[in-house]
């Protein structure tokens, strides 16, 4: 047996291999036994053979599966998040659509209270934080410097104004907060 061999009995715990065409007692085999041991080892080279067809064709299955299974969660990943944003989009369709016809400022503040809420609360149940520094140190991590403005009602460095407000999605920066920084008036 060479060394490829020996390897794979010692993997499979099986010795199907013999190594010479004598019996134990020395005597040399027959045609006929020759040609036994020669069919038994096509059937099972068959057998072998047959078990790798049948592997391969499972690990193919299993590859296009984990593709087919990859591609939906691609595309249908935000399908729960784009679900709580329809009813926000519902409500400022009737927002507008009241704003129209009904020109209450009072109703309608309270209806884009309502949708503003409604917004905060999906954004929030994903992960979607806000970015307020209004006051706060300038954080550079965070925060992205439009200005500085020279004052001396707040310590140097701190956010006096923000523009426009800065988004985190679990815990990871989206868009920085634009901000106006506080310096020292000379």
């Amino acid at each position: 047996m060479d060394k490829e061999q020996e390897q794979m009995v010692e993997e499979t715990g099986e010795n199907d291999v013999q190594d010479t065409p004598e019996q134990d007692n020395g005597q040399e085999l027959s045609p006929e036994e020759l040609g036994r041991l020669l069919e038994d080892a096509r059937n099972k080279a068959d057998e072998h053979w047959d078990q790798v067809v049948r592997t391969r064709a499972e690990l193919d299955n299993l590859k296009k599966r984990h593709q087919r299974e990859l591609e939906n969660a691609h595309k249908y990943g935000l399908e729960k998040f784009v679900g709580e944003l329809l009813g926000v989009w519902d409500s400022l369709e009737m927002g507008y659509e009241a704003a129209k016809e009904n020109h209450d400022v009072e109703k309608l503040l309270e209806g884009t209270e309502l949708t503003l809420k409604m917004l905060t609360d999906a954004m929030n149940k994903f992960g979607v934080e806000q970015i307020d520094p209004q006051g706060q140190p300038f954080d550079p991590e965070l925060h992205q410097a439009m200005s500085m403005v020279p004052t001396d009602d707040v310590p140097p460095n701190t956010v006096v104004q923000v523009v426009q407000k800065g988004y985190t999605l679990n815990g990871r920066l989206v868009r920085p907060a634009m901000v106006m920084v506080s310096q020292t008036s000379s």
